[in-house]
């Protein structure tokens, strides 16, 4: 069975075309699932995804591409990549990585501030 950690890997080469970050990074694989497939040496793969807006026309060009990408691989027989909108996607959902390639600042700033304003 191929490893979970190829597959991000591959998922990492995959953006959306609109911003420039993958789509690991953007936080939208919200699952992989990996299983045999019939032809035992080889993996199927099923990802779920979202999109970060329900009226994003790319969703099945990045779907194929993904796809595309996993059933080049030795180790997979088929990918099969499905689009969900729930839940729905928020900038929550990236990794520190992706948050910081779009200038957020990926650790929540300190609860107490300091006392003296003047």
């Amino acid at each position: 069975m191929i490893a979970k950690d190829k597959i991000v890997d591959i998922l990492k080469q995959c953006y959306d075309p609109e911003i420039p970050i993958d789509l690991w990074n953007l936080g939208l694989i919200y699952d992989i699932k990996i299983q045999e497939a019939n032809e035992k040496e080889k993996s199927d793969i099923n990802i779920v995804m979202s999109l970060t807006t329900p009226g994003c026309g790319m969703g099945q060009f990045m779907a194929d591409d993904i796809r595309n990408k996993l059933e080049n691989l030795d180790e997979v027989d088929q990918a099969f990549v499905e689009i969900t909108f729930d839940p729905p996607w928020s900038p929550e959902r990236m990794t520190d990585e992706g948050k910081s390639k779009l200038g957020f600042d990926p650790k929540p700033p300190d609860e107490e501030q300091p006392k003296n304003w003047e």
